[in-house]
């Protein structure tokens, strides 16, 4: 099955046409419980509840991914500005950007699209 196949237009406006879904509209954003955030399109585990975060941003926020084989970067020069734009790595779908903005240990903020993952509890 394709990704267009599983995806709803908005999810997949966000994840393909690089889309960005409206702050704090995400269930999510304010997700607390253990478990480990995937790409919507292939299951890629991405991201782990310990490394979640409140930005403050409206968007689920992460300090580091699960690994660094999973996700790419890309420079995203859209809306006047240069950013760092986050990408599965398995399947390309756009996730959302990555700052310099976080909380230690890393200092990094990436700023995920809630319309991009799925959330398993453990």
């Amino acid at each position: 099955m394709k990704c267009r196949d599983k995806l709803t237009p908005l999810e997949y406006h966000v994840m393909f046409e690089r889309g960005t879904e409206p702050p704090f509209s995400s269930p999510l954003n304010g997700e607390k419980r253990k478990g480990i955030f995937s790409c919507k399109c292939c299951g890629t585990p991405l991201f782990s509840w310990s490394a979640k975060f409140d930005s403050g941003t409206g968007w689920p926020s992460f300090f580091e991914p699960i690994s660094s084989e999973v996700v790419e970067e890309e420079v995203d020069r859209s809306y006047g500005m240069v950013r760092r734009e986050v990408h599965c790595k398995r399947c390309g779908a756009h996730l959302g950007h990555l700052f310099e903005d976080g909380p230690p240990p890393t200092g990094l903020r990436y700023c995920i699209n809630g319309l991009s993952l799925n959330f398993e509890p453990v």
